[in-house]
């Protein structure tokens, strides 16, 4: 295990809670033909791929990835850096995220693709912090966890330790 990191999920229970989520997927877009899965990049690569191969309803699979920059001292913006491939009008839309924290960033994204007349639009988050600002919940969640810096399964610090079986807590103070 890597230095200042400490295990807080492990793989086992991941996998386990994935296809739990899954399951419910399944269930709730029964009758919905096909969805897509939107990706939000880079913190959900591996749970989008893993809730993919686990599901058994038809879907596609894309992605968009965001930038957030400061725009005050107070508060931070979201802008779309790359957008999606194909048009969202009439497709029912998963949006997968990996993490709600402040919640701005899933606000953001339910906003903008909204207004691009999907048939319907959910969100999935691998992890939920309990400090949200902006007031927004997420229809799918895999676990709630306390506000400390996680990394593994996709999260990362500082580009490092994405690739992580596991979800860990992280001490930066603890990093070479």
């Amino acid at each position: 295990m890597p230095a200042g990191i400490r295990e807080l999920i492990p793989e086992d229970r991941i996998r386990s809670r994935v296809m739990e989520l899954a399951h419910q997927i399944d269930q709730d877009y029964a009758d919905a033909g096909e969805i897509l899965l939107l990706g939000v990049l880079r913190g959900s690569y591996i749970f989008v791929a893993d809730l993919s191969r686990a599901l058994s309803i038809n879907r596609r699979v894309d992605f968009i990835a965001l930038s957030s920059y400061e725009r005050d001292t107070r508060r931070a913006g979201v802008r779309l850096i790359m957008d999606t491939r194909v048009s969202i009008e009439g497709r029912h839309i998963l949006l997968v995220e990996d993490i709600l924290d402040t919640g701005r960033t899933l606000a953001y994204l339910l906003e903008v693709l909204a207004a691009r007349r999907p048939a319907s639009i959910r969100s999935c988050v691998l992890v939920r912090k309990p400090t949200q600002e902006a007031q927004v919940t997420a229809d799918y969640v895999g676990f709630d966890i306390p506000d400390d810096w996680v990394v593994g399964y996709g999260l990362d610090f500082d580009d490092r330790f994405r690739a992580l079986p596991f979800i860990g807590t992280l001490d930066p103070g603890a990093l070479d």
